[in-house]
């Protein structure tokens, strides 16, 4: 029993490794993008999951990420980890669109504001009011170019952090639907001598937000002289930007009429600048919390066990949250498939083959998958039309050899 579980490991796992070229660890693309909105040039960066090929019919949901040179490999890494390293199917496999910065507070900033000390001076602020235009730029002119270049699903995730964490707070009360959920860490609230927050207040009392998700992450920008309790009455200028992100958290828990799921936590132990990662692996998986396919040894076992139907119960839950069909990942099965196969557990191989062909009917890989299940049950002529179908989708030289040597 031990040998098998270990191959099934071994083979569960190897479906998530990630192969590089050349002897170079890539993880991406750099892209470009001439807005006419903005009147300029976008340098966009572009990870597309290692799963997909030319030639694969996977699609996937995308992260869209401010700061993007600031935050890109990390949650690159992060997404990877959770979705693939190890068999983790604890949030989906995603694209992630890194939006890095030409002006960062014309385009982070929802209104223009004069200078607000001790955060902003005259400088800074000069530009400062062009959120909307650079909303307009996402919806209008960046979004379709990912949705016509890449394996897209209509599932979308915004994240942000400090002024990007504001823009998240602008997109989500202003553009609500324009995605799914949204990732707000940090956020700059005290924007505007915190006008920006009694707006936003405004918005979440008033309208609908169901269908939409918001994870908040707080810092701890406390001297050592303050606690989370005693800040809250403060009235220094200091302390503005931890209270207003406090008093946005505590309110958003009061509207429980408005729909939005939400969750918020406090991070003691990290500062602005730290707190970025562990916030956006705490909101992958609030987001996906049901995303994640748990089965035991003995769901890969047990000849009994009917896993194709566990994994049919769990992905229509799945698509209830997404909003549209998600299938249980095309190699995940396959590698399954095969690993049953091995334990000659036929006929709980068949029916995972036989859900790779229902899922995935336009992919020449699941045909030349299921002639192997014929083969190996004995049925020939089974076998010869999945290679058949498979060779029909995709010429290639090693389901032809199958072939012929049937014929």
């Amino acid at each position: 029993m031990k040998k098998i579980i270990l191959s099934v490991l071994t083979t569960f796992f190897s479906l998530c490794a990630l192969a590089q070229k050349d002897n170079k660890v890539t993880i991406g693309t750099i892209d470009s993008i001439q807005s006419k909105i903005l009147n300029e040039q976008r340098k966009i960066w572009i990870y597309v999951p290692s799963s997909w090929n030319a030639d694969s019919k996977q699609r996937y949901p995308v992260l869209y990420l401010l700061d993007g040179d600031a935050h890109f490999y990390s949650v690159v890494g992060m997404i990877q980890q959770l979705s693939q390293v190890n068999g983790n199917t604890i949030c989906p496999e995603m694209i992630v669109v890194g939006i890095p910065n030409t002006d960062r507070t014309r385009d982070l900033t929802p209104t223009h504001v004069d200078a607000d000390p001790p955060f902003i001076d005259s400088a800074f602020s000069k530009t400062s009011g062009g959120g909307e235009r650079f909303v307009s730029f996402i919806e209008k002119e960046l979004m379709p170019r990912i949705d016509s270049l890449y394996p897209t699903q209509p599932y979308k995730i915004l994240t942000g952090h400090s002024l990007g964490g504001l823009t998240v707070m602008n997109v989500a009360i202003n553009h609500t639907k324009l995605f799914n959920s949204y990732i707000c860490i940090d956020p700059s609230m005290w924007w505007d001598k915190m006008n920006f927050l009694n707006t936003t207040k405004k918005y979440l009392k008033e309208k609908n937000f169901s269908g939409t998700t918001l994870y908040l992450g707080i810092a701890n920008t406390m001297d050592e002289r303050m606690d989370i309790t005693k800040v809250r009455s403060d009235t220094s200028s200091g302390t503005r930007h931890i209270r207003s992100i406090l008093d946005l958290d505590k309110y958003i828990k009061t509207q429980k009429q408005n729909g939005l799921r939400y969750e918020s936590k406090y991070y003691s132990n990290d500062d602005h600048g730290s707190v970025p990662l562990i916030t956006e692996y705490d909101a992958l998986r609030f987001i996906f919390n049901k995303y994640r396919f748990k089965f035991s040894f003995k769901d890969l076992t047990d000849p009994k066990v009917d896993i194709v139907n566990k994994f049919e119960k769990h992905y229509q839950e799945v698509s209830k949250l997404f909003g549209y069909k998600v299938s249980p990942p095309e190699n995940m099965i396959n590698g399954l498939g095969y690993e049953l196969l091995q334990q000659k557990q036929y006929a709980k191989a068949g029916r995972l083959f036989k859900l790779n062909v229902d899922n995935y009917p336009e992919s020449d890989n699941v045909y030349d998958s299921y002639g192997d299940y014929f083969l190996a049950i004995g049925d020939k002529s089974k076998a010869i039309e999945c290679f058949k179908k498979c060779l029909s989708i995709k010429e290639n030289p090693e389901s032809r050899k199958k072939l012929n040597k049937l014929l």
